[in-house]
């Protein structure tokens, strides 16, 4: 029987948490009822939705559970926020503000308002550990500015953004805020109340639940336009039957990490660091990608010094990682995110993107990292005049 691979992709997805798996099932089988029809079948899954509901609400600290607004994931949460969110503000201005480092759904939802509905965007730079500055943000505000979208974690190097600080900077003005927390929702580090944001983009199978199902978070009050139209669910803003047994995962996702029965994010830290030690120690020259304090627990993006990360994963069919973005896959562009932190497109090519998750063993991460070590000597080139 051939072991499986050791997973260290947790940025790409996570396993579904059996316990999460068991609440879906009988939403799967026998409780197959639509949500929205008046009977017993409909109402018995009108509960759960509602229960599922609350639990997400929860897990972002959000005031009150008809601020979640489910979306089949965050890709579509991102698109009815930014494009929903700036098209309900049209008589306000037309110019958004987004960053060099955001996830493609981010940037392809802002240059669909750009392209279709004539407003105009503005991407700030970051310094060389993906951070934005607030006062960056703040310089290129105008008048005609009615929406900013910064990610809380970034999905390549873990680096998180000084959200709160960026409200400081909108809310006064009137200007919406929306933030992609797909990658740091699951870490237990996202709270609505605390940042401040007006918008929210999460993603279930981020967080050890089903694949499929999303949320947006819409603070009270704060008005969008609907970018489906049908049956109305979702309070008119997100037409379409719900995907109930998808919903209940994602509600019993969201309750297990608000709980204690999963690993902490301080055991994911220390896993992390173990792993990015032995590396450092076993490939001289290898540096490290995103803030050292202040990213994920679980992300370690590392550029290797003499060979290209594609290269070294050729070479281990025991590990289950990525050179990056799991959507930059079949792309030789290099990692945007890469080249804003200041990475030349060699450099890019030979980072590797290593994700640990609560599932994650001690003992993976000390194989692991003799894995990667040899394949990475046995890739690097002889040099001259050296033995």
């Amino acid at each position: 029987m051939t072991s499986q691979p050791i997973y260290l992709d947790h940025q790409a997805t996570t396993p579904l948490d059996p316990r999460a798996l068991d609440a879906m099932m009988p939403y799967l089988t026998t409780s197959y009822g639509n949500p929205n029809s008046a009977h017993s079948h409909g109402r018995e899954a009108a509960k759960a939705v509602v229960t599922a509901r609350r639990r997400v609400a929860h897990l972002i600290g959000a005031k009150n559970p008809v601020e979640v607004v489910f979306t089949s994931g965050a890709t579509e949460a991102n698109h009815l926020a930014i494009v929903g969110g700036a098209l309900a503000k049209r008589a306000h201005g037309g110019h958004i503000v987004t960053t060099a480092i955001e996830h493609k759904a981010v940037l392809a939802a802002v240059q669909r308002l750009v392209d279709h509905h004539g407003y105009t965007s503005t991407r700030v730079g970051v310094d060389k550990h993906g951070r934005v500055h607030p006062d960056d943000i703040a310089a290129v505000l105008t008048p005609n500015t009615v929406l900013v979208s910064v990610m809380h974690a970034n999905n390549e190097i873990g680096t998180l953004q000084r959200i709160a600080a960026i409200a400081e900077r909108t809310a006064h003005r009137g200007i919406l805020l929306h933030t992609d927390a797909a990658q740091s929702a699951g870490y237990g580090l996202f709270d609505t109340d605390e940042l401040g944001v007006d918008l929210a983009s999460l993603s279930a199978h981020k967080l050890y639940g089903p694949k499929g199902v999303g949320a947006l978070y819409l603070r009270g009050g704060i008005q969008l336009a609907a970018q489906q139209s049908g049956g109305g669910q979702e309070r008119g803003l997100r037409a379409g039957t719900l995907n109930v047994a998808g919903i209940v995962g994602f509600g019993a996702a969201a309750e297990l990490i608000t709980g204690d029965t999963v690993p902490s994010v301080t055991q994911i830290r220390a896993l992390r660091d173990r792993l990015q030690d032995r590396l450092l120690d076993a490939i001289p020259g290898t540096s490290v990608n995103g803030h050292l304090s202040r990213r994920l627990p679980g992300t370690l993006s590392l550029t290797l010094p003499d060979v290209e990360a594609a290269d070294v994963l050729d070479r281990l069919p025991d590990i289950a990682a990525s050179t990056g973005s799991a959507c930059n896959t079949g792309t030789s562009d290099p990692s945007h995110v890469l080249i804003a932190i200041g990475l030349t497109r060699p450099q890019a090519r030979k980072t590797l993107r290593l994700g640990i998750g609560r599932t994650t063993t001690a003992a993976e991460i000390d194989r692991a990292a003799a894995l990667i070590a040899q394949a990475a000597a046995r890739h690097r080139p002889v040099r001259a005049g050296v033995d």
